[in-house]
């Protein structure tokens, strides 16, 4: 059985090369060990064997309604084990993956409904009311629904595609540089743009995951991240290369988390974002550490938060660096080395340059670039837009718009964002994706969407507002004016308004300038209200 061998630097760079792609990866092990448990989820247990059959069931039924390969597939499905099959599914098919944000309405998903023109959507029913009102103006020949096939619109039901007659796998060749995804990334100065995912790229980063989780056979890991993160994916891939079991929960509760962890006999703890901090305001008990967890593992670990999670919980943290565009992890530091996020891995060459490209002395700041060391590891491009690709690159290397600096002995620290992206909760935010549907309040003549910290580790929003010419702005109508037109987690926290904003010649707003501070802005939560999955609820 292909499985990862011991890490060393020799043979997490021969694993690149060598293991199957991912379809290869998922016959053999059902194959070899049909019985494994795979993933699990509400109680009921899922086999490796079942997941292969299932996905090659999906696979031949959306094939039979007339999907070939290359085919773009929109998901916007619920965290259950009949996405983690069609996900499968799909890259068994060679049909092209573009996972959406399941809180996505509106602007957002008319978005990518219309970038990506796909051919097909997969959906849960019960987000029939977000997709409706974008399907006339897409591109969507073929609508599958999980939940039934009556709804505003006929579709066909996704338990057709469960229980195909076919389960033989698919006919069609997977190669290593086939594209199975389009990951869209947040929006920087412009729209979300879709970074092309070939077979190989999508595992260069699980393949870092058995030295940065301790990954070992017989393993369980609580599985909460979703699947419309690319790390949400990669998890499952990881769990081809080292037979883990998935614990799968519905979403991370920090209330809830280590008793899920206990019930489950988990090995691991994955986080990203602000997850450690809350974790850590959670009351102490006499379970903290009373569990099976030798590893907390991610990317988002404060130099504050570091020590105390390991005194408290006991364990070791590993955290990681990597980016959407090409791989999940590109630095791992397994060593303990305190707000560290590692050495590059032995298949990519990272440096840290100027705002010229040259490479600056060790200890200076500034921006993280990545190139894979083998061919069809480097930035493959984003979809129908070669302007934004030919700007993300340098001399042959991938500018992150990150900043970072290496320290004498090669570790990478990340130091932040150069691009206009915010992180909430875990969620990469486009400020232009908000700063568009805000701006066309009539009572706004200009805003712009800023970061200011969240106490967490990560980022709050926070809109500054121009009111146009004769127009008074309430705080609160504002936000309620937003609750229908875009997902919960962009609507603003924090409302200031400002006479003129400071400007570049051309005109674009210096963000820069703006105060970082909440200091006399208006703040949802303090006026009593919060933002739930849904509304804005007092």
């Amino acid at each position: 059985m292909a499985l990862l061998p011991a890490f060393t630097p020799q043979a997490i760079q021969e694993t690149v090369c060598d293991l199957p792609t991912i379809r290869g990866l998922l016959e053999e092990r059902a194959e070899k060990d049909p019985e494994h448990i795979y993933c699990s989820f509400a109680g009921q247990d899922y086999t490796i064997g079942e997941i292969d059959r299932r996905a090659n069931q999906i696979a031949n039924g959306l094939l039979e309604l007339g999907l070939r390969p290359g085919d773009r597939v929109i998901l916007m499905l619920d965290h259950h084990p009949e996405h983690v099959a069609v996900l499968f599914a799909l890259a068994k098919a060679g049909l092209v993956r573009v996972s959406v944000n399941i809180y996505f309405k509106g602007a957002a998903l008319a978005h990518m409904l219309g970038h990506a023109r796909p051919r097909a959507l997969i959906v849960d029913a019960s987000h029939d009311e977000q997709v409706e009102p974008e399907l006339d103006r897409s591109s969507v020949e073929i609508l599958v629904r999980r939940g039934g096939a009556s709804g505003p619109r006929p579709a066909v039901d996704f338990a057709r595609l469960w229980e195909h007659a076919n389960a033989a796998p698919p006919p069609v060749r997977i190669e290593p540089d086939t594209v199975l995804a389009i990951n869209y990334t947040s929006g920087t100065t412009g729209a979300p743009k879709g970074a092309l995912r070939s077979d190989k790229l999508l595992r260069a980063g699980p393949v870092a995951y058995r030295p940065l989780a301790d990954l070992r056979p017989g393993d369980v890991m609580v599985n909460w991240e979703p699947f419309y993160h690319a790390g949400g994916t990669a998890i499952l891939i990881a769990a081809l290369m080292v037979p883990i079991t998935l614990a799968m929960i519905d979403r991370f509760s920090a209330s809830q988390h280590w008793r899920q962890i206990r019930e489950a006999g988990a090995t691991q703890l994955h986080f990203i974002g602000g997850i450690l901090h809350l974790l850590l305001k959670q009351p102490p008990g006499p379970g903290d550490r009373y569990h099976r967890v030798r590893v907390a593992w991610g990317g988002g670990c404060p130099v504050e938060v570091w020590r105390r999670l390991e005194e408290r919980f006991g364990v070791r943290v590993h955290e990681g660096y990597g980016i959407s565009e090409i791989a999940n992890f590109v630095t791992i530091n397994c060593d303990g080395r305190v707000g560290a996020v590692g050495r590059p891995l032995p298949y990519f060459d990272v440096s840290v340059a100027d705002d010229a490209g040259r490479a600056v002395p060790t200890g200076e700041l500034g921006e993280i670039l990545i190139r894979g060391r083998e061919r069809g590891l480097d930035f493959l491009g984003y979809f129908e837009d070669p302007a934004a690709t030919s700007a993300a690159m340098r001399n042959g290397w991938f500018r992150t718009g990150d900043l970072g600096r290496f320290d004498a002995d090669g570790y990478l620290h990340f130091a932040g964002r150069k691009k206009d992206s915010l992180r909430r909760r875990g969620v990469n935010i486009s400020a232009w994706e908000v700063e568009r549907v805000i701006g066309e309040h009539e009572a706004i003549e200009e805003c712009a969407l800023i970061a200011v910290p969240s106490g967490l580790g990560d980022d709050d929003l926070k809109i500054v507002i121009k009111a146009a010419a004769g127009r008074r702005l309430d705080p609160l109508e504002l936000i309620k004016w937003c609750e229908p037109r875009m997902p919960y987690f962009q609507i603003p926290r924090y409302v200031a308004f400002i006479e003129e904003f400071p400007k570049t010649p051309s005109q674009r707003i210096r963000k820069g300038e703006l105060p970082p501070t909440t200091a006399g802005c208006w703040d949802l939560e303090a006026s009593g209200y919060r933002i739930d999955r849904k509304r804005v609820v007092s």
